[in-house]
């Protein structure tokens, strides 16, 4: 059993605070002459959680490829969804995506870095991931890929490095993320909070915890550039460098000392969580957008007066809307969600949801029925329907517990939690009219209603509903252009985020 404790929130504040303007204009010296195409392999789409007007592409086809690469904005995300694929999947795609990528930035005549943007509680296809863009990037290009980078802070979750051992908040504490619910995931659990044992732990012993490269608060805060760039220097062999963070200001002086190790020739993978890609792509702060943002006439901004189809297809979308409910589906499990939906129950109950709420259960059991899962998607999308033509907010959620069959194999549970999210999937690209909102809870239930459901290929990241809680704005080729689409993490927000949302919308 690992040696760490929980601890209280002031520990965040030991250290000597940064000059964040200083480090930050430093960063935007070394900023300037990095030139650079960042694509960020988000494994599900909550990897925009910090960033804004940079576009997300839910396919890797030489297509959509392209167009990232020649984007004038210095980064773009590719939307994998490889937290619902098997290990076999995943290895195969992040192949066929890094050959891809090799191939395309070639014609277009760009140098690019590939981010690998993980769950910041450390769930996820870790190590494989990276092992296959390295072994793809190795052999098409004969260079060698010298390390990998390990930093899945994310402030507006509570997910915290400090000493190598990462932790999530939890109330008034710090708990290591090795004893929180999430290292119990069935699919990618795991037991070490150190990030450098972590990393030995998943890889087999590959990796020795031992053998990591360690860039400390300490050096981070005293501002050590020059120490902290040799250390990056001296990674060979694929060796982890592990990166403690616990605000943004210690992510851009390691990026400052990464991008002068990387013009002195050093080439990188990294897998982090979502703070990394806001301050490798310099996306600014933004306030958290407003109701009138989210609900405003978004046709405009989609349509812009156009003619044709698209003009006709926007004022169909106008007409229905106007007075239809809003819907939100949840699909993940971990216990924030639930008492996140126990909150939202209960600000229907006392009335605080002026336009009223209904709560639909999705029963997941029935995924143990012959068509049993088609003949529940059938009934919620009927019920949710009636809901909303009454003006009020569906309330869409899967029962909380699946009784899965004793000793069943952990890629046996993935497939079945595949078929249930399809299913679950199913209830948005089955109604009839456009939602006059739509939220979606958990990784997987909101990429697959991004993907299969809305039939998005490319969106814009609009910014914030709360923190960590990223907004898309679907396109013209999606099932209902125009629509604000949030995207909400299962792991992220206060208790009564999902409320304040709701509330605000409705």
């Amino acid at each position: 059993m690992e040696k760490y404790s929980k601890l209280p929130l002031w520990e965040l504040d030991k250290y000597p605070a940064a000059d964040t303007e200083a480090v930050h204009r430093k960063f935007l010296e070394e900023y300037e002459h990095f030139s650079t195409k960042i694509a960020v392999l988000d494994d599900d789409p909550t990897g925009v959680q910090t960033v804004h007007g940079v576009h997300v592409y839910t396919d890797w086809s030489e297509e959509s490829l392209k167009a990232g690469l020649e984007e004038e904005n210095r980064m773009f995300f590719i939307l994998t969804n490889s937290r619902s694929f098997t290990a076999e999947r995943t290895e195969r795609e992040h192949k066929t995506l890094a050959r891809r990528m090799v191939r395309m930035a070639a014609e277009a005549g760009k140098e690019f870095l590939l981010v690998s943007r993980g769950d910041s509680t450390l769930r996820g296809h870790y190590p494989l991931e990276l092992e296959a863009l390295r072994e793809v990037l190795e052999q098409e290009t004969g260079q060698k890929i010298h390390g990998q980078i390990l930093c899945p802070f994310f402030r507006e979750g509570g997910r915290y490095t400090m000493e190598g051992v990462h932790y999530v908040k939890e109330g008034e504490y710090l708990v290591p993320a090795g004893q929180t619910e999430f290292a119990g995931d069935k699919t990618f659990g795991y037991s070490c909070s150190h990030l450098a044992a972590y990393a030995e732990e998943k890889s087999g012993g590959r990796y020795r915890k031992e053998d990591a490269v360690m860039i400390s608060l300490s050096l981070l805060r005293a501002g050590r550039y020059e120490e902290i760039t040799e250390l990056l220097m001296g990674a060979d062999d694929f060796r982890p460098v592990v990166v403690d963070a616990v605000a943004e200001s210690d992510v851009e002086v390691f990026a400052t000392c990464l991008l002068r190790a990387m013009k002195a020739g050093k080439r990188f993978l990294i897998r982090c969580a979502a703070a990394v890609p806001k301050v490798l792509g310099n996306v600014s702060t933004i306030p958290l957008l407003t109701r009138e943002e989210l609900l405003g006439d978004a046709e405009s901004a989609v349509c812009g007066g156009g003619q044709g189809v698209e003009s006709a297809v926007c004022g169909e979308e106008r007409r229905d809307d106007s007075r239809y409910g809003g819907i939100v589906l949840v699909g993940s499990h971990v216990k924030k969600t639930t008492l996140q939906l126990e909150a939202l129950r209960k600000a229907g109950e006392d009335g605080r949801i002026r336009s009223g709420l209904e709560f639909l259960e999705f029963d997941v059991g029935a995924c143990f029925a012959e068509r049993g899962l088609e003949g529940e998607t059938k009934r919620v999308i009927a019920e949710a329907e009636k809901v909303m033509s009454q003006g009020k907010t569906a309330v869409v959620y899967t029962s909380r517990k699946l009784l899965a069959p004793e000793g069943m194999a952990k890629e046996e549970l993935l497939r079945l939690s595949v078929d249930i999210s399809d299913a679950v999937t199913a209830v948005i690209a089955g109604l009839h009219r456009k939602p006059r909102f739509l939220i979606a809870k958990g990784g997987i239930t909101s990429s697959d209603v991004g993907t299969k459901a809305l039939r998005v290929r490319k969106a814009l990241v609009l910014g914030q509903a709360q923190p960590g809680i990223p907004v898309w704005r679907t396109g013209l080729e999606s099932r209902f252009p125009g629509l604000s689409y949030i995207i909400f993490p299962g792991n992220v927000g206060d208790t009564d985020t999902l409320e304040k949302i709701v509330e605000m919308l409705a």
